[in-house]
């Protein structure tokens, strides 16, 4: 039973985001008194912090998330505060397995995020708890009877990592694979130091498959003989997806 009596997404998305930017303020608030203590100094950063900081009271004053609010200075300033609306924003609707699709809900959510341009991702919670306990074939045709091609939990991870910047790489051996997380925008070399710092130290090339290609062909050997197989150096960026064999040398 919902608190309101009523099941409306839209309103509550904008209760809550009112009572996040109340709460914003308030801690803006205070940080900008102290500001302006500190830039009766003279002190030139507290001068500019204090021009920052009541520029960004002002923007949560006409009722904007501080994610929205830009200039120089606001984006330290933001992370030194820690505010809850700086923090980016994405939708999870859930419906009714008949209703994956879309309804008159999920259409309103829409409308609010793409405002914020943010993303909306509709899902099942249960479908999704009925796929997660299926074997890989059995998923699969499950997802295709719903007319999907992945779950609504992969769409939301994705979703999520692509909002945070961060990418996904894969290394694989006789004994193991494994998925490495990087911030999009990782030098190889810096990628290959997640696994171990002296990868990265004697860093000398990376050799990179598609996840796309690998899963298409089946094997390394079958990529290779392909020719789709890249070689890299140090100031290839790793990419979303990538297979990757880290050649160095210590």
């Amino acid at each position: 039973i919902h608190v309101d009596g009523s099941v409306d997404p839209a309103r509550d998305i904008e209760v809550i985001d009112t009572e996040l930017l109340l709460k914003d303020l308030e801690t803006v608030t205070k940080r900008a008194e102290r500001a302006v203590r500190g830039a009766r100094t003279g002190d030139r950063a507290a001068v500019r912090e204090a021009e920052v900081v009541r520029g960004l009271q002002g923007h949560l004053e006409s009722g904007r998330p501080a994610r929205s609010f830009t200039g120089e200075g606001a984006a330290a300033v933001m992370r030194e505060v820690g505010l809850l609306t700086a923090k980016p924003v994405l939708f999870a609707a859930n419906v009714a397995e008949a209703e994956l699709g879309g309804n008159a809900y999920v259409d309103a959510v829409r409308v609010l995020a793409d405002k914020e341009g943010a993303e909306v991702i509709v899902l099942a919670a249960e479908a999704e708890a009925q796929i997660a306990e299926l074997d890989p074939p059995e998923r699969a045709d499950f997802l295709a009877d719903l007319g999907l091609e992945r779950s609504g939990l992969d769409q939301l991870v994705h979703a999520a990592y692509h909002l945070l910047g961060l990418v996904t790489f894969f290394t694989a051996g006789p004994k193991e694979a494994r998925a490495w997380t990087v911030r999009s925008g990782t030098l190889a070399p810096l990628a290959a130091g997640e696994i171990h710092s002296d990868i990265q130290r004697g860093f000398i090339r990376a050799e990179v498959i598609t996840y796309d290609d690998y899963a298409a062909l089946g094997s390394e050997q079958a990529v290779r003989d392909a020719g789709k197989l890249r070689v890299e150096g140090k100031d290839y960026l790793i990419r979303d997806g990538d297979v990757v064999h880290f050649r160095f040398n210590v």
